[in-house]
C-alpha cells in the first residue's frame, strides 16, 4: 500500500473512531493480521473502509474488533482477538488491541466508551492518544495521521500506569499526546514548522 493510502486509512479510522467515542462507545480496529474468532456469522462481504466509512462504523459498534488489511480492506467484524497481555488498568477491549499490536506491522486504534479517547498502539506500545472531548479536536486530525508516520517508526514509551500522563507524552495538537522517543518528537515538531 501506497504512504497515501494508508494515511487515508488511518485518517479514516480516526474519524469514525471520534464519531463512536463522542457518542460514548466503545470498538476496536485491527489494521493488519491477527489471529480470531468470529462472535457473528461474517454476513457483510470485504469492503473499502475508506470509501464506506458509515458501514465501517456501524460494524464496528457489534462486539468484538474489526480486522482490516494494509489495503483498507476490512476483513472480519465482530470478533474475538486473543489477549496474551493485559493492558493494566484497562479492559479486554484495550488488552486485546495491545495483543494484536504486538505481531510486526499492525496499528490498532482503540476507541474506549469510558473515557471517550482514542488510543493508537503499535509494536505493543501506546503511539498516541486522541481525546474526543476536546474542542475542535477534529481540526488536529490530518495533523496526528502525520505525526503517526513520524513517530511510528521510531522507540515508543513504555506502556505503564503513569504513561497517561501528558508530561510522559507531549500535546502539540489539541486533544492529540503523542509518546514517542525525543527524537522523533523533535523531527515530527521540525517537520511541522516547515509546512
Amino acid at each position: 500500500m501506497i504512504k497515501k493510502d494508508i494515511k487515508k486509512l488511518e485518517e479514516t479510522l480516526m474519524q469514525v473512531g471520534l464519531r463512536i467515542a463522542k457518542r460514548g462507545e466503545g470498538a476496536l480496529f485491527v489494521i493488519g493480521a491477527v489471529e480470531y474468532k468470529p462472535l457473528v456469522n461474517q454476513n457483510v462481504p470485504p469492503f473499502n473502509v475508506t470509501e464506506n466509512p458509515k458501514l465501517l462504523e456501524s460494524l464496528a459498534l457489534m462486539d468484538g474488533a474489526v480486522v482490516i488489511d494494509h489495503n483498507g480492506i476490512m476483513k472480519a467484524y465482530g470478533v474475538m482477538i486473543k489477549s496474551k497481555k493485559t493492558f493494566k488498568n484497562f479492559g479486554t477491549r484495550h488488552s486485546a488491541g495491545l495483543s494484536a499490536s504486538q505481531i510486526k506491522g499492525n496499528i490498532v486504534f482503540v476507541i474506549s466508551e469510558e473515557d471517550r479517547k482514542i488510543r493508537v498502539l503499535k509494536n505493543g506500545k501506546m503511539i498516541m492518544q486522541i481525546d474526543a472531548l476536546q474542542k475542535d479536536v477534529e481540526k488536529s486530525i490530518p495533523h496526528a495521521v502525520r505525526a503517526l508516520e513520524s513517530i511510528g517508526a521510531g522507540t515508543i514509551g513504555a506502556i505503564g500506569t503513569s504513561i497517561l500522563a501528558p508530561t510522559l507524552g507531549i500535546a502539540l495538537l489539541p486533544g492529540v499526546i503523542l509518546f514517542g522517543s525525543a527524537y522523533y518528537l523533535a523531527r515530527y515538531l521540525t517537520s511541522r514548522a516547515e509546512h
